[in-house]
């Protein structure tokens, strides 16, 4: 076994963090039953980090027997008792940050400066938002609609929550489904992605020193069709909550829908960037490099479609080309590096698959390509741009998942609108104009769970995130989302003895 830290006091040292497994079920790590492992890979040099025994169905069933087990007393804990602990779980956060750096950097080839500014401020902060949420389960006071009888609804938690987390935002994406569920009263039983446990194992850990009870925050890493399907399906599973690809999205549907259990996902996403001819063309050239680029291009909102007006399309796409060729990539640790690998060569080879195959139908404005010399070993790809494709094809309607962003010209504000409407997907867009009515139309017509205008990519914890069609239904972050994770009861009161009385004698008669 070979652990990045050794002799690279930079990275995070996993080996010993995680010696005794790699599941955390009822307040302790585990190694899985399934009789197969996995490994984490350093991306950025494809060198083994660390080797674990993956869940089996044995694993899934103990984890959800301890949320199960874990749940009447969360429930009970009043918002205040919630609260607290949240607040707890955020100071341990943040006491952490660096190790929550470190970590996620290591198993995703992010560069550190990401993961240190984005990735684990923005869990901190979205902890520290759902604490304030869990003070809030509010109901809702009907007063009296039939005579003399009071309604009013409760909000309650629903149960166990069996979520599944991707591996492009392994600490968000846990953060976003473990919070809004456990602020709300339920318990948790999350499987992160195999390539990517480190920091939600590190989550559950500082979950439990923030004093959070046994089986509340539970871990199975496995393999979909073992761990994944079974969790999915879970009898004592009250609700499903997914971040993926649409297709996996649709196989989770298919096996949640035998349960008849709630269902939340998050899908994929084809954003389009939209510029109008009165653009800042400067801002929108750097909104779509970065938008583009972001996290290697490995986001389901990154800017992956620029439709451009034509009176600046060629401008466009000789600026953004050039810029792009600025962009630095190397070792994730490295400070002066901008973008990292992506998650491994396997991954890589599928990007480039859909650039090689363009070259039949589009041009190829830069990139294209695997950098050669000292970053050879790791899954690194440079940033391309593409023009000139038929919208109809493969690189503009399939989610690529990488740092490629496609350019097309359009010409009346009606076209711009209708392309960039013109897929399955509605996760995300952006559009670029400095006519506020243009603007408020686009974000108007345009159908996608966020539009920004005049930038693309950044979020806050108080709004929601999620998508339009095949992009799934659902929210993450935001009040919305901590909505997501609870039922509502209607509860009526007969006010009077009389009342009583009357109705007893409308269904049975006089007896």
């Amino acid at each position: 076994m070979h652990d990045a830290g050794q002799g690279t006091p930079e990275r995070f040292a996993a080996r010993d963090r995680f010696a005794d497994g790699a599941q955390y079920i009822a307040g302790r790590l585990t190694h899985g039953t399934s009789g197969r492992t996995h490994a984490v890979v350093d991306p950025a040099t494809g060198d083994e980090v660390l080797r674990y025994a993956l869940a089996g169905a044995d694993d899934v069933d103990a984890a959800v027997a301890a949320a199960r087990d874990a749940f009447p007393g969360w429930s009970a804990a009043t918002p205040g008792e919630r609260s607290d602990a949240l607040h707890r779980l955020a100071a341990v956060l943040a006491d952490r940050a660096e190790d929550f750096a470190r970590a996620e950097s290591l198993q995703c080839g992010k560069p550190l400066k990401l993961t240190r500014e984005f990735d684990v401020p923005g869990t901190i902060d979205n902890t520290a938002f759902f604490a304030g949420a869990a003070r809030h389960l509010q109901g809702q006071s009907a007063g009296e609609y039939s005579g003399d009888h009071t309604s009013y609804v409760r909000r309650e938690p629903i149960g166990v929550v069996g979520s599944v987390a991707p591996w492009n935002y392994p600490l968000q994406m846990a953060a976003w489904k473990i919070l809004p569920a456990i602020a709300a009263g339920n318990t948790v039983v999350l499987k992160p992605a195999e390539p990517t446990p480190l920091t939600s194992l590190l989550f559950a850990r500082a979950a439990a020193d923030a004093g959070l009870p046994n089986g509340v925050v539970n871990i199975v890493t496995g393999a979909g069709r073992d761990a994944g399907e079974r969790l999915v399906g879970h009898p004592d599973v009250a609700m499903t909550s997914f971040t993926g690809s649409t297709p996996v999205g649709k196989r989770v549907a298919e096996i949640a829908t035998a349960t008849v259990k709630r269902i939340h996902l998050e899908l994929g996403g084809k954003a389009p960037f939209v510029v109008f001819d009165d653009a800042d063309l400067e801002a929108a050239v750097h909104g779509a490099v970065a938008g583009a680029l972001i996290n290697t291009g490995q986001d389901c909102t990154a800017a992956t479609r620029a439709y451009v007006q034509r009176p600046l399309y060629e401008e466009f796409v000789a600026r953004t080309a050039a810029l792009m060729e600025t962009v630095r990539l190397g070792d994730p640790f490295a400070p002066g590096t901008d973008l990292g690998p992506l998650i491994s060569h396997a991954h890589r080879d599928r990007v480039a698959g859909f650039v090689d195959r363009a070259r039949a139908y589009a041009r190829v404005v830069t990139g294209g390509e695997a950098p050669r010399g000292e970053l050879k070993d790791g899954a690194y790809y440079r940033p391309t741009l593409i023009a000139d494709a038929p919208q109809d094809s493969e690189i503009v309607q399939a989610e690529i998942f990488g740092p490629v962003l496609v350019v097309l010209p359009f010409d009346t504000d009606d076209e711009g609108i209708a392309l960039a409407n013109d897929t399955p997907y509605g996760l995300a867009a952006s559009a670029w104009s400095r006519d506020v009515y243009r603007a408020g139309r686009a974000t108007r017509e345009i159908r996608a769970g966020c539009v920004w205008v005049n930038d693309h990519i950044p979020i806050i914890s108080e709004m929601p995130h999620g998508g339009y069609g095949q992009s799934g239904f659902g929210k993450d972050m935001s009040m919305y989302s901590f909505e997501e994770y609870t039922q509502i009861k209607h509860v009526m009161f007969d006010n009077t003895a009389v009342a009583r009385k009357d109705w007893h004698r409308t269904v049975f008669g006089d007896r």
